[in-house]
Formats: structure tokens, sequence, C-alpha cells
């Protein structure tokens, strides 16, 4: 029984990184006053589907669904000069149970997101996909999943509990930067820009979870701590009930906080994961292999994740428009996650044309260091990798508040030894129905 207690206990950890509903209520307010209008200026493709829209979110309904396409390619360098087109719908349902009627202070969330065709990301010889957004639901093309299942509760103004199914990159997850996060749709496409991949060994992207969320000004924008348990080996293609007796959990926490440098706005973020799965050794003996027919084990995985956006040009603070800098950095065990340091730096920006208040561009360097994963047999030790750097820049033009065009060009000196710096140039149109 006290066994049960523990597990139960180290369950009860929280993420905002996975949080979605603990500003519903403005996103409702901000959704209502906006599907309705004519047909370039508003919000979305559809309208307020002759009211309906509007009426559902005064109810505590909103749907938001978006389909991003993407025409790209490899045209010097990387393993293979070839062009691709490929795209990935998301549909996410938000639901209000206060507004519905029911009980006060909950949030349901439900994501159904799936891609089509193909990408370049095989084609460049590097670690990082060059075109984040097919990898979701799964990497694996033309799959259609639900990828988030959960409820939210806000038990008092400073804390919230959350439990179910969690899609960990959603558009208010974790690893939360103004100028480079999400899945590839809007900002840049390069998964180093999005997030930080070295955490990407632990925490999986569609998992059953369980957290808190503590709020320490009641104000989810100026600050959140949060810690979160959940199923290590989650995928979106399955409930993953069958899978919670092998308590393979993987642990997250996470702080964010407002800045006010300067007297303009920036961000600080920290957090760790840890995941007690086993994985597989990054240096492996022949030897050992032939004799016990299994490859070399490493049990556990850390990694610690920062990041930090700031604007330093901001003509009405809070607007969220103005040029800024952003970094990332994490640091990993180096075994068995073989993505031991990594950091980004850049620059991005958001409405500074004159009459195009939605444009948005980014430009930024990573660079991936690499603990070489090694493979020692009866002659010699040989390395597999070297570490990987890229350089991506964008500019998205906001056609109307619903259509976003987004010419793309991305130079990446891979991590595969025997392959040369990749030039890939891109398309990517985002429609918001």
């Amino acid at each position: 029984m006290r066994q049960k207690r523990s597990v139960i206990a180290a369950m009860v950890i929280a993420l905002f990184v996975i949080f979605p509903g603990i500003n519903v209520g403005a996103e409702e307010a901000s959704h209502a006053s906006t599907y309705s209008g004519d047909f370039w200026t508003r919000s979305t493709l559809t309208g307020d589907w002759g009211g309906a829209r509007n009426d559902l979110a005064k109810k505590g309904i909103i749907f938001d669904l978006g389909l991003t396409q993407v025409y790209q390619g490899t045209v010097d360098g990387g393993k293979k000069k070839t062009w691709e087109y490929g795209g990935r719908g998301d549909l996410t349902i938000h639901a209000s149970t206060e507004k519905l009627g029911w009980w006060k202070k909950g949030f349901f969330t439900i994501e159904i997101e799936g891609n089509y065709n193909n990408s370049v990301n095989a084609y460049t010889g590097a670690l990082m996909p060059v075109n984040l957004s097919p990898m979701f639901p799964r990497p694996a093309g033309d799959n259609l999943n639900v990828s988030a299942f959960n409820y939210t509760h806000l038990l008092s103004d400073y804390v919230a509990v959350a439990f179910g199914k969690f899609a960990t990159l959603t558009a208010t997850s974790g690893d939360m930067n103004e100028f480079a996060h999400g899945k590839g749709d809007t900002q840049f496409m390069n998964m180093a820009f999005n997030l930080n991949p070295v955490v990407s060994t632990t925490i999986p992207y569609s998992a059953l979870g369980v957290g808190v969320i503590i709020l320490p000004t009641k104000n989810p924008q100026e600050a959140h701590i949060s810690f979160m348990a959940m199923q290590t080996n989650g995928q979106s293609n399955v409930t993953g009930f069958s899978d919670l007796d092998k308590n393979l959990l993987t642990f997250v926490g996470e702080g964010r906080v407002r800045t006010n440098f300067f007297g303009l706005t920036g961000h600080q973020v920290l957090g760790a994961a840890y995941s007690n799965k086993e994985f597989a050794s990054i240096d492996q003996n022949s030897r050992v292999i032939i004799e016990t027919g299994e490859f070399e084990k490493s049990k556990g995985s850390w990694n610690i994740h920062y990041n930090f956006d700031q604007y330093l040009y901001e003509p009405q603070k809070g607007s969220g428009q103005g040029i800024g800098i952003f970094g990332r950095f994490g640091v990993s065990d180096g075994n068995p996650n073989f993505m031991q340091y990594f950091y980004s730096i850049g620059v991005g920006g958001k409405g500074i044309i004159p009459g195009r208040p939605l444009d948005q561009f980014g430009i930024g360097y990573y660079y991936l260091d690499i603990k070489n994963p090694t493979f020692t047999g009866p002659a010699a030790t040989r390395s597999l990798l070297r570490d990987e750097q890229g350089f991506e820049a964008y500019y998205n033009i906001a056609v109307t508040p619903w259509m976003k065009l987004t010419p793309n060009i991305q130079i990446v000196r891979p991590a595969q030894e025997d392959v040369d710096t990749a030039t890939i140039l891109a398309a990517r149109l985002q429609l918001i129905f």
C-alpha cells in the first residue's frame, strides 16, 4: 500500500508545457470577437458558421482547425537532391465545463492530427528534421491519430491539476519561446529552433500523464512552476493503458517567468526531465553483442533545458509586436542520449512593417554537440557521427489573418560524416479554418 501511495504521489506533478486550458477564457473571448467579419479580415477561412461558431464559443466550445502544406527541396549537398510535398492537419477542441453549465473551473482538450505525403527530412543527412511539421503525430506519413484527450481542473487561483493523454508540443507547450516555438507551422521549420532536442530522448510526444501547475501570482502569463509524470513509451496511435503495468515513467519539471529587462518584455525558462527507461547504450562492443545476443543497455536518462526571449524593440509593451533575440541551451547525460550539448541563438520579429501587423520573421543558428556513438569491433573502434550545425531564415507573409505564406532557407552541416553541407529551400502555406 505504501509503495502504491508513493507511485501516485510521484505522478501528481505537472507541466504547463502540456497544460492547455489555463487561459481558455481569454482565448474564447478573443475567438468570439474575431470569427465574424468579411472574407479578407476575419480570423478564420470558414468564418463564424452563420453565427453558430460564436454561439459555441460563448458556451465554452472552441474549434481550432488548421492545415499546413510544405513544398521543400534539397538543392545542394545532403544525401539526395530532391523536392517533396507534404502536409499536416490539426483539429483541437477546447471545452469549458463552467460555460457549458456543468461544474466550475474545468477544461477538456482533444487534439486530432494527421500528416500525408513526404518530406526531405530523410535526404539531408541531418539529425534535426528540417521540416518539423510532418513529424506529428508520427514520423511515418499518411496517418491520423488522437494525440491528446485530457482534463484540467483549477483547484484555486494558484493550483491546477491535469490528467489524461497529452500532446507535449502543442502551441502552448513547454520550452515556450516568443520567437522560436511550435510544430513548424508558423515560425521556424527546423526542429532545432522549435524545441530543445536534448529532451526528445526522454519526453514522448503523446502519452498518458498526470500533473500539477503552480501559479505564484495567479496569472499564468507572469509565472508558473510545473511538474508532471507521464508514460515513457506513449505514442499517438495507442491509448497507452495496456502499457501502464511496466512502470516506465518520465518525470518533467519546468518554470517560466516573465521579465522586464530594459522595460521590455522577456521570458526565462528552466526545466529538467528524467526517464527510468532502459535504453541502448551509445557505445557497443561487437564481442558482447555476439556473446549475449543483445545490445548493451544503459538504465535511465536525464536532461536539462533552458531558453530565453527578450524584446529589444517593443513599440507597445505586451502587444506581441517588435524585434527581439532568443536562445536555447540543453545538456544531457551523454549516454544513452548522444546529443550531449545543444544551443541555438537568433533574432525574431513580429509586425515591424507598417501595415503588416501579422507578418513574422526569424533568423537563427544552432549547434548540436554529439557524444559520438561508437562500435568497437575486432580491428578498430569506428565513430558514426560528427557535431551538427545549421542556419535558418524565414519570412512569414500574412496574406490574410487565416492564410500565411512563408519562404524559407536552411543551410545545414549534417551529423553524418560522409554527407556534404545541405542547402534546403521551402515554401510553406498555412491555412486556418
